[in-house]
């Protein structure tokens, strides 16, 4: 095959490629936005399957899913934990994680730090995201703030890295990845952040702020992932979605985002007002 023939067959690959991640886009984000609108145990079971989710792939990604002892423990506690969430006892929730991550942490025969990180991942990422969404006045904005300042950075940082091209951000860790694509989408997020000031949904500057940090946070949360990917020689964490790989590949930026903004909102609000410490200036 000639460099010529090669190029194309490339390039068909990628529009393949792409054409699967806007598809599955297509299913998942309306499906997620509309359960996250019901909101209750709808959003926080699907929350807890997804952390569950996480947390098998990491344990994939590091080599110890075949420890039994420790998936089943760190399973089990993320699912009670989801159970006493939907319960509104997040007192009991933070106890059963605690808990879990010990067990997690003492079964362990291998990559015992590795592990424990995992499981703390997947259960910051269950608690954040239904502390979010339980302010009933301003959790739903807040969410939809935070899901979509991390879908148009991811996008608007794809087809900006692709169109201009340029220096990479990181080589050693996420070759493909470029400065123009961070910095456009960077700009992206800002967009969607006016956008909500323009609809009467919080002050202009305090929004533009937050979705610039969740922006950068967002993008520390894929090198972070793509690092430990590195780490182990894993190209993707699974193929449980077509054209994106797996739950880490996808929520990678998620994740960051909705801890960090989660920490941020209890500070101003506390527990049940994660959303209006966000939103309300």
């Amino acid at each position: 095959m000639t460099e010529h023939e090669a190029a194309p067959a490339a390039g068909e690959q990628g529009a393949r490629n792409l054409l699967m991640r806007i598809a599955a886009a297509l299913v998942l984000a309306p499906t997620a936005i509309a359960i996250a609108y019901a909101g209750g145990w709808l959003w926080t079971g699907l929350v807890t399957l997804t952390a569950i989710g996480l947390y098998v792939e990491w344990l994939t990604i590091v080599g110890t899913a075949r420890e039994m002892p420790v998936i089943a423990s760190g399973v089990a506690a993320l699912a009670i934990a989801g159970l006493c969430l939907a319960s509104g006892r997040i007192d009991a929730a933070l106890v059963v994680m605690i808990l879990g991550f010990a067990a997690v942490a003492l079964l362990s025969a291998e990559q015992r730090i590795w592990t424990a990180t995992g499981f703390a991942y997947a259960a910051a990422a269950e608690l954040a995201s239904v502390l979010v969404r339980l302010d009933h006045a301003w959790g739903f904005a807040a969410l939809i703030l935070i899901l979509l300042v991390v879908w148009v950075t991811d996008i608007g940082g794809y087809f900006a890295g692709r169109g201009i091209g340029g220096p990479k951000l990181w080589p050693r860790v996420s070759p493909k990845k470029t400065w123009a694509g961070a910095i456009g989408g960077f700009a992206a997020s800002l967009v969607i952040a006016g956008a909500f000031a323009a609809a009467g949904l919080g002050n202009a500057g305090p929004l533009l702020l937050l979705a610039a940090v969740l922006s950068i946070a967002s993008q520390l949360g894929d090198l972070f992932e793509s690092a430990v990917k590195r780490r182990f020689g894993v190209k993707d964490s699974s193929h449980i979605i077509p054209g994106h790989g797996g739950l880490l590949d996808r929520l990678d930026g998620f994740v960051a985002a909705i801890v960090l903004a989660a920490i941020f909102g209890f500070l101003r609000a506390g527990a049940d007002g994660v959303g209006r410490g966000l939103m309300v200036w």
